[in-house]
Order: structure tokens, then C-alpha cells, then sequence
């Protein structure tokens, strides 16, 4: 029987004594693919009457003995039956605290395979790891916040994933993508793309981006097999309001605003620029790197919103917002850390940040969760994803 030898070069997979007629790309160790695309090549070679030999792993047995300590509601069974209908790949829109997490559990429980689970905050991978131990008894791997533990169910940050792709890309059956919608950038789909695994689940509440970023998912991921609106899970989400609260610039906040603002305008102005999508935006971003005009109107630009997100009147409002609710338990984001720390200082809040350490950050994270602590301060660590009950 004719063979075919696939092997690794950097981060690149070649494989050699291919003769048919299929065209491949050619590259300097033999024909080059992406290693994405593994099972797929292997199966079309196979039908050719091919034996496949790998340099590398492609045993994805899970050894260690898992217990479902849970059930799926109805819409969940439903959802993972929409996945597995798929070839095990797809992607599943649900809101927040619709229990995205028990659709990977599950997954993992019924196909035991290995499993990386890749989530975009240190918070959030605490938060899975604590979720896996608890239900399915098994204490997970670690990849990320200073450690490089690989276990057969790991749960790693995008960070970590991308700059570790090699200790990765054959080791798992199953990738978990939470928060799906960071997958297409630039450095992390390569944790998509560098990765043979056959299995791929990517979770989210929001799938689209502003940049439109999101149609590469279907070709990372798979497509989207699912999706439920929070209007048709009342009954199951907490019920919530939103109120919006519209504060004023101060004279000196609104004069710099509008000079910055001016500024940014009149070089859209001056090279007929209209922003028809995140795109069109992108390329102003790209632009800045070489016409320093661009650069000026870009720094105008993330200034100006720099004054509207720590506007000084949304901190008066924030502090009658705390004096009413003294006792109840309030969660502050913001884009900003340097808001956030702002915020904790003038009102002796804790605060958690990227720059937190670990044990401070779950001394605060557990105070809150007993209502010993009643108010945390936080920027993007904690705005995806949290899992937390009680605050108002």
C-alpha cells in the first residue's frame, strides 16, 4: 500500500509520498497545509487508497474518569443536538446565564475526549477550571496566569494559547472557544488555524463584531448551529432593567472634546473617508502606521473618547448611585483602568485589574460572593463571562 508521512516543521504541516492528482500547496519539506485541516486531507488521501503515517499525535482518548454531577434543560439538549448533528463543530449563541458552560461539560462527558477550553480573562478560566472540578470530578490543566500544566481536560487564556501553540496543537480532540468572538484576531485564529483538532465549540452571547471579523468563525469553528434571543429564554435568565443614566461634560471636558473631535473629523474630511463598517476603520489604523496626519487624527480620536469615559460627571452620578444602595451589592465597570483605580480610591472600593494579583483577586471575588464585600470596581477582566449572583 502506498504511504503519505505528515510531520511537523515549525509550525507548519507538511506531508511527503503523495502522487495523485489532488493540487496541494508545495513547500520546502514537501506538501504544506494548514494543520486545521489534517483530518480532512488524511480522510481524502485514505479514499485514495493512502495509508496515513503521523509524526505526531493523534490519540485523543480521555483517560481519567469523568462523573455529571448535572442535567441540560430542554433549549440545552437541544442545542448540543444541533452541535453533534454538525460532525461535533459549530458555533452556540446563547445570553448570558443561559449556562453555555454545562453545553461544553456535557460535550466533554459524552464524546471523552481530550479538551482544551480557551476563555479570553484569567477570571473566566478560574471560573471554568472551579466549574469542571465541581461537576465533572476531575481537576483540570492550566495554561496561563504562570502556569504551563497540560492535563487531558486544560483550560487555557487566548494569550497563553497563542504563544504556546506548540505544546497544544496535537494533544486535543475538542476545542472549546468561549467567547468565540475573539477568535478572529489576528494572533489568536491562529490557535484555530496551528491546531488539528477535529472537535470545535465556540460559545458566545455576541457572536458579531464591529469589524465583521465574525464570518471567519464558520472556517475556524464551524457554522452557527444555534441560537436563542433572551426574549425567548424568559423564565430561565434573571430578570434585569437597564437604565441609562446621561450626565454633562464640564465647560473645560466639553472645549477639549470638541477640539479633539474637530480634529479627528477634519482629516476624515480631507481624504473622503466615510465608515460604512469596522472595517473602514481598521484601515485608518493601518494608515496611522505610515501618514502621520492618520496617526494625529487617530490619537484625536481615542482622546476624545478618553474624556467621555471618565467624564467627572459620571463619578458624581456614581456616588449617588452608591449612596443609595449602600448595602446592596454593585458591581462598576469600565473601559478604563485607570478610571477603575480612580474609582477605588475615591470611593475605598475594591478593585480588580489585570494588574491584580491572583490571591487578591479571589480574596475579593469570594468576600463578594458571601456579601462580605458589597462593591468591586472592574475593567475588561471581569466584563465577560463573570459568574456571580446576588449583586443589583
Amino acid at each position: 500500500m502506498r504511504a503519505v508521512t505528515f510531520f511537523f516543521k515549525g509550525n507548519d504541516l507538511y506531508f511527503r509520498g503523495y502522487s495523485g492528482k489532488r493540487m496541494f500547496p508545495e513547500g520546502r519539506f514537501g506538501y504544506r497545509i494548514l494543520p486545521m485541516e489534517f483530518f480532512r486531507v488524511k480522510e481524502e488521501l485514505e479514499e485514495e487508497g493512502y495509508e496515513v503515517i503521523t509524526k505526531f499525535n493523534t490519540d485523543f482518548s480521555l483517560r481519567e474518569e469523568l462523573k455529571g454531577d448535572f442535567s441540560l434543560r430542554e433549549y440545552q439538549e437541544e442545542a448540543l443536538d444541533k452541535w453533534y448533528s454538525n460532525g461535533n463543530r459549530g458555533v452556540i449563541v446563547l445570553p448570558t446565564g443561559a449556562g453555555k458552560t454545562f453545553l461544553a461539560l456535557e460535550a466533554m462527558r459524552e464524546l471523552m475526549t481530550t479538551t482544551l477550553i480557551v476563555v479570553p480573562t484569567l477570571s473566566l478560566m478560574h471560573q471554568w477550571r472551579a466549574k469542571i472540578s465541581e461537576y465533572l470530578g476531575v481537576i483540570p490543566g492550566q495554561l496561563g496566569g504562570g502556569k504551563k500544566e497540560i492535563k487531558g481536560i486544560t483550560v487555557s487564556t487566548y494569550d497563553s494559547a497563542h504563544l504556546n501553540l506548540r505544546m497544544i496543537r496535537d494533544k486535543f480532540g475538542l476545542i472549546v472557544f468561549d467567547e468565540v468572538h475573539h477568535l478572529p484576531a489576528p494572533s489568536y485564529r491562529t490557535i484555530a488555524l496551528g491546531s488539528i483538532s477535529p472537535y470545535r465549540m465556540g460559545l458566545t452571547a455576541t457572536l458579531e463584531r464591529s469589524d465583521e471579523l465574525h464570518e471567519m468563525i464558520p472556517r475556524l469553528v464551524g457554522e452557527e448551529v444555534f441560537r436563542l434571543s433572551p426574549d425567548e429564554l424568559k423564565g430561565y435568565l434573571a430578570d434585569y432593567e437597564i437604565k441609562r443614566i446621561y450626565v454633562d461634560l464640564t465647560e473645560e471636558e466639553r472645549a477639549e472634546y470638541e477640539k479633539l473631535r474637530e480634529k479627528y473629523l477634519s482629516y476624515l474630511r480631507s481624504r473622503n473617508i466615510k465608515f460604512r463598517s469596522g472595517r473602514d476603520f481598521e484601515k485608518l489604523v493601518l494608515a496611522s502606521g505610515k501618514d502621520v496626519k492618520a496617526r494625529e487624527a487617530l490619537i484625536a480620536h481615542q482622546k476624545s473618547r478618553k474624556i467621555v469615559f471618565n467624564a467627572e460627571g459620571k463619578l458624581r452620578a456614581l456616588e449617588k448611585i452608591l449612596k443609595k444602595h449602600e448595602k446592596d451589592q454593585i458591581i462598576i465597570f469600565s473601559e478604563y483602568t485607570s478610571l477603575v483605580e480612580e474609582i477605588g480610591e475615591r470611593f475605598l472600593i475594591p478593585v480588580i485589574t489585570h494588574r491584580t494579583r491572583k490571591e487578591e483577586r479571589e480574596f475579593i471575588l469570594e468576600g463578594f460572593s458571601k456579601g462580605e464585600i458589597t462593591k468591586i470596581a472592574s475593567g475588561k477582566v471581569l466584563d465577560e463571562g463573570f459568574d456571580v449572583q446576588g449583586a443589583r
